[in-house]
């Protein structure tokens, strides 16, 4: 017995269809508004002047092939340590002699701090001059100082506030008021990946995730495939470090042919109701995962590196990270962020000392032996290295107040105004200083970078004009500069 209903379980009508179809429509301008700020509508197309062979949202393709991009670009991956909280400048890649002149003096300061600050705080490190272009670098940073020579380093950079949320989000996302897209998301976007087996952007946060969470890696406007997948690395056995790694419930024939039916229903639903880029990332998102189950357990175990290989990183979680940074670019991942523990480690407000010498120690000889992997095999040309937090800290004492410092006369505040970050390889110069910081390192100077000036030189190295890179959402373009940066040519190489 057929049932008088039966052609809707046929033939399904939305309630956007629903209002579309009936009347006028005019219902329709309201609950686009409505969709559109729930991210529920489709996502419009890229701008006019997409990358080389991008695929439009829609496209019914697998929208992380690679890509070509808008010239040909020197790097091809990034991998981006991040010194989560903000390390000191003055005390690791710009050493400031007038602070050891004027140590525990008032100095002149007109540049408004977030808390109160005193005298004059010398870097309790020494600083040496490394290779054949004399950089001098901090002895929290002597074995990656081995590579000064193919160092750039940048001690004028300046953010635009001392806050840690807006300053992660400007790093991370080219802005701070509202959600963007990550760095790694416009550039997955522009490029695709090299590997279908692996996600294109990867991020690693031990012990969960870091101030503003998920928002540092998002997608946001941008179709979800795009987004970075994150990984907890202070577990070491595979199925920890990825959670459903295997299925124990079916086995893998099984899952398979759950997978090929999930796939014909989702490609189904998409024929029904037109290009959904949303759907789409879904669907490739199941067959990434299902492809993950065999490559992902080999880029991950360090356990199959040699001996020689685990020693020259060192112990610990921050070296481990760092290693399978270097598996993941080897294996064609386009970008690999990797943090330097959940909250913000580097955020030394009291005990400077003992706790940058602690961080460093994690992190010096596992960077020093990325750096020598990358060069020996040839990566390091194609693999732009990033090392750096959200801002520096200031070259005057934090004087001690209630719940900041617990009393203590040793650490320093944020300090937006000028801090260090420091390239390698990649199409960037090496054994090269960028501009420069006051007498005392409270801000940038001499050819001073904002942040987005930073994102518009990683953009040419990978080949794309950060102006065209756009993305055309809620009626306008966007792109990872806004409308500002500029390409720093004195750092290419």
């Amino acid at each position: 017995m057929t049932s008088q209903y039966s052609h809707w379980s046929q033939s399904p009508v939305s309630r956007r269809d629903m209002l579309a179809r009936t009347g006028t429509g005019l219902g329709m301008l309201g609950l686009a508004g409505i969709l559109g700020d729930e991210k529920m509508l489709a996502a419009a197309t890229p701008a006019a002047s997409p990358p080389a062979g991008a695929q439009a949202a829609g496209s019914y393709g697998n929208p992380m092939l690679p890509r070509a991009p808008h010239f040909p670009g020197k790097a091809k991956h990034v991998i981006h340590l991040f010194a989560n909280g903000g390390p000191s400048h003055v005390d690791t890649f710009d050493r400031k002699v007038a602070l050891e002149k004027y140590a525990g003096k008032p100095v002149p300061n007109n540049l408004p701090t977030e808390r109160k600050t005193g005298a004059a705080f010398a870097s309790p490190f020494k600083f040496q001059k490394y290779g054949q272009s004399g950089l001098e670098i901090s002895e929290l940073f002597a074995k990656t100082a081995a590579h000064a020579d193919d160092m750039c380093i940048i001690r004028s950079m300046y953010a635009d506030v001392p806050n840690h949320e807006p300053s992660l989000m400007l790093m991370n996302c080219g802005t701070f008021p509202l959600t963007r897209p990550s760095v790694g998301s416009w550039l997955t976007y522009g490029l695709g990946t090299e590997n279908q087996n692996l996600p294109g952007f990867i991020v690693m946060c031990p012990g969960g995730y870091p101030v503003k969470g998920a928002e540092n890696w998002r997608s946001a406007f941008l179709p979800g495939v795009y987004q970075g997948t994150y990984i907890d690395s202070k577990h070491t056995t595979i199925d920890k470090l990825i959670e459903n790694i295997q299925n124990s419930a079916v086995s893998p024939e099984q899952q398979a042919k759950q997978l090929a039916l999930l796939d014909e229903l989702n490609k189904d639903h998409l024929a029904a109701h037109g290009p959904d880029p949303a759907m789409e990332a879904r669907i490739h998102s199941f067959q990434l995962a299902a492809r993950m189950q065999i490559e992902a357990s080999d880029a991950f175990d360090i356990s199959r590196e040699p001996q020689h290989v685990l020693d020259a990183y060192g112990p610990g979680t921050q070296a481990r990270q760092i290693l399978i940074a270097r598996r993941l670019v080897e294996r064609g991942v386009r970008y690999v962020q990797v943090w330097h523990g959940a909250g913000q480690p580097w955020d030394n407000h009291d005990d400077l000392e003992k706790g940058h010498r602690r961080l460093a120690g994690e992190c010096d000889q596992a960077i020093a032996a990325l750096l020598t992997d990358l060069k020996q095999s040839g990566l390091l040309d194609e693999t732009l290295v990033i090392f750096g937090g959200e801002f520096g800290r200031t070259p005057t004492v934090e004087l001690p107040q209630a719940g900041s410092n617990a009393g203590k006369i040793n650490g320093r505040d944020h300090n937006h105004y000028g801090f260090t970050v420091w390239m390698a390889g990649g199409g960037v110069k090496g054994g090269y200083v960028h501009g420069a910081t006051d007498e005392l390192g409270f801000q940038a100077v001499e050819n001073r970078m904002h942040v987005h000036d930073l994102h518009a030189t990683m953009l040419h190295t990978l080949g794309f004009d950060h102006t065209k890179l756009t993305y055309r959402y809620a009626g306008r373009d966007f792109r990872l500069t806004d409308v500002h940066g500029r390409v720093v040519k004195e750092l290419l190489a």
